[in-house]
């Protein structure tokens, strides 16, 4: 490890390291608009100038040159400081002065490192340049003219997205950053070149003129749209989510998010349950809460009722809904709506035991019945980076569009008792394999077959520097999956058991996609937040709160356990899910045990000690197998038709049926002028 000297203090750093990561380590700060930790380095700014010994006599870039043994580096020189000075007049001379209009203010790089290493004034007179504003599609807004040329939002689109859809044209004051003939960009994460943008070029378009950061109430929360558990922050103002922006978390998302995750938001606000509905006649009427407890006690049901839990739900609810149904003498709880039925008795065999950051580090993947791109975005991200160390990557299942070399060697399941000769080869001469198996994987027999393959070639085992590797991974798509079934929301048979037993009364958390018509005469009731599939064909309705309008936790699929904290109140008579169905224990009078959301969670963390420890709970050991293990056969089809329309908030989104039709449907949609 090179030493070098930083303003006069000698440091460490390590092999590799640059100039200006050897002065960050040194507690310097050093101004930057280029350049990004996660992006490779282009050095177009300049902004980060130093003046580094031996070397010429002139201020150089100290994010493209490597530290080096002996370096004597200066931060804070006159050379520096006038340098520093002339770039970000360069920088400014075409910039228009719209600070007071810009969506960036508040969070602008460039108004930032201008009061702090600017001149104060322009020396610059003549005619300033004006770039049109360039069409990205619905979500990002443009004005281009802001534009310094850093080429972030290029290198992100190129490196972590793996679509080149956006570029530059023309050279030096001319250049021009455009997507392709202005077309649309499409990809699942185009939004995250908003937060990249450091001088307001690009901003979010649903989100334009709406409010000023420090209005906002910012709250850490988890992301429910995938089973990913992205870290993000909720900011409010007043009863109303205005935005959802990406908290750095290495382990899980780095500092991205869907745009899905990004803009359901304004769903939020839509189509919401905010009273009580009970069916008269064939028709949802307006009730009362008592009218409503007192027809679900009136129908008797005694120990004849089941719980449906869905995809976006928390562990508390599912918690209270479990410990009403154990007072009934119930044990009938369910979360697979769509009538999955695969083994959940040993949970490191449905889990994603590689982990997100040691999924980058696999050497061969193979990838069964999962649509990637559209069901774990981010998970994409991670397989790229393992494309790109040299992975060799097969997938089993319809063709998509994939972002990084890859084969696809079939859509029928019987290929996983067969796999061809090549596939084989790579897996066996593999240090890291790994095989990810998705929604469509786990069915008819994909889930036995799946960890077969991890057993035939020796997935699970010690590295040589002593690490152990475990390259079995079950990738879900819903949020609340592991949680569900850490609580026990798992028959043996799935749903159809729950439908055999034919329950008096059926409550549906949040539970959108179950099919209603095969529980015949049972009285359904549906506890959610949005007027959805569930609650048309519900017969009683009890509104409840959001992700966003209530504290919970939440496992992702890799076994994560996180903490997501209340931004908002729900709207109208709206609560929280728990108090909805500690009131209903008292209409059938049952004890659950607990009367505030603290005891509710000191309860679930008695039963489930794993769900009060932030962090990968263990699961323990891979089974030998797994039951129905009969050999796969059948098409695959992915779960997801519409990436934008997977859930209730979102389907109520204005902006993500904008998205699905536009982006998705190819339809094009008048603008009006601003």
């Amino acid at each position: 490890m090179p030493k070098v000297t930083v303003d006069g203090q000698e440091i460490e750093v390590p092999n590799g390291a640059t100039v200006l990561q050897a002065c960050e380590l040194a507690g310097k700060e050093i101004p930057r608009f280029c350049y990004h930790e996660r992006l490779s380095i282009a050095g177009n700014c300049r902004m980060c100038l130093v003046e580094v010994k031996p070397g010429p006599p002139k201020p150089q870039a100290s994010c493209a040159l490597p530290a080096t043994e002996g370096q004597e580096i200066r931060t804070d020189t006159p050379m520096v400081k006038t340098a520093r000075e002339g770039v970000m007049e360069f920088l400014l001379i075409n910039h228009p002065l719209d600070c007071p209009i810009c969506d960036q203010g508040g969070e602008c790089d460039l108004q930032d490192q201008s009061v702090a290493y600017g001149r104060g004034g322009s020396r610059y007179h003549e005619n300033k340049r004006a770039v049109t504003e360039k069409y990205m599609g619905p979500l990002i807004k443009t004005t281009m003219t802001r534009c310094i040329h850093c080429t972030r939002c290029v290198r992100f689109s190129e490196e972590v997205a793996g679509v080149d859809e956006i570029g530059a044209l023309y050279r030096g004051e001319d250049m021009q950053i455009t997507t392709y003939l202005e077309h649309a960009a499409k990809h699942e994460l185009s939004a995250n070149v908003i937060d990249l943008c450091p001088v307001g070029a690009l901003t979010s378009g649903p989100y334009a003129y709406e409010a000023r950061p420090w209005e906002l109430k910012k709250t850490l929360s988890i992301d429910v749209s995938d089973a990913m558990g992205a870290n993000i922050r909720v900011d409010s103002r007043g009863r109303e989510v205005l935005r959802v922006l990406p908290r750095i978390n290495d382990d899980v998302n780095e500092e991205w998010i869907s745009d899905k995750a990004r803009y359901q938001v304004d769903g939020l606000t839509r189509r919401r349950l905010d009273k009580v509905w009970i069916r008269k006649s064939g028709k949802l009427k307006e009730a009362s809460w008592d009218e409503a407890f007192k027809k679900i006690a009136g129908a008797k049901a005694g120990k004849s009722i089941a719980a449906i839990a869905g995809d976006m739900v928390d562990c508390e609810t599912m918690f209270a809904a479990k410990a009403l149904l154990k007072a009934c003498g119930s044990k009938m709880i369910e979360s697979r709506q769509t009538g999955m039925s695969y083994d959940c008795t040993n949970l490191a065999a449905i889990n994603f035991n590689t982990g997100f950051a040691g999924i980058a580090e696999a050497d061969a993947i193979l990838i069964v019945g999962s649509h990637v791109r559209w069901e774990a975005p981010l998970l994409n991200v991670r397989l790229r980076k393992a494309a790109k160390r040299g992975a060799k990557i097969y997938l089993v299942g319809p063709e998509w569009e994939t972002t990084f070399p890859a084969e696809f060697i079939g859509d029928d399941r019987s290929v996983l008792a067969n796999l061809p000769g090549h596939v084989a080869e790579a897996l066996n001469g593999a240090t890291r394999p790994a095989v990810i198996v998705g929604g469509a994987g786990l069915a008819a027999g994909g889930h036995g077959a799946a960890l077969k393959i991890a057993q035939d070639f020796n997935m699970i085992r010690t590295l040589e520097d002593g690490t152990s590797w475990n390259g079995f991974n079950a990738l879900h798509f819903s949020a609340a999956r592991m949680g569900a079934v850490m609580l026990g929301y798992a028959q043996a048979g799935g749903i159809a058991d729950v439908v055999k037993a034919k329950p008096k009364v059926v409550l549906a958390l949040g539970a959108d996609e179950v099919d209603f018509a095969a529980f015949g005469d049972a009285l359904k009731v549906y506890i959610g937040h949005h007027g959805d599939k569930g609650a048309h064909a519900a017969d009683i309705v009890l509104p409840a709160a959001a992700y966003t309008e209530k504290a919970g936790t939440y496992v992702s699929t890799e076994g994560r356990v996180q903490f997501a904290d209340k931004a908002v109140f729900a709207p109208g008579d709206a609560r929280e899910d728990w108090t909805i169905l500690r009131a209903l224990a008292d209409a059938l009078k049952v004890s659950v045990g607990f009367d505030s959301f603290d005891q509710l969670r000191a309860a679930m963390v008695a039963e489930v000690p794993a769900l009060g420890e932030e962090g990968l709970a263990n699961y323990g050991s891979l089974p030998a197998s797994v039951a129905g293990d009969a050999s796969p056969s059948g098409t695959i089809t992915y779960p997801i038709k519409d990436f934008y329309l997977t859930n209730p908030i979102a389907r109520a989104s204005a902006v993500m049926q904008q998205c699905s039709a536009e982006l998705l449907h190819g339809e094009e949609l008048a603008e009006a002028a601003e």
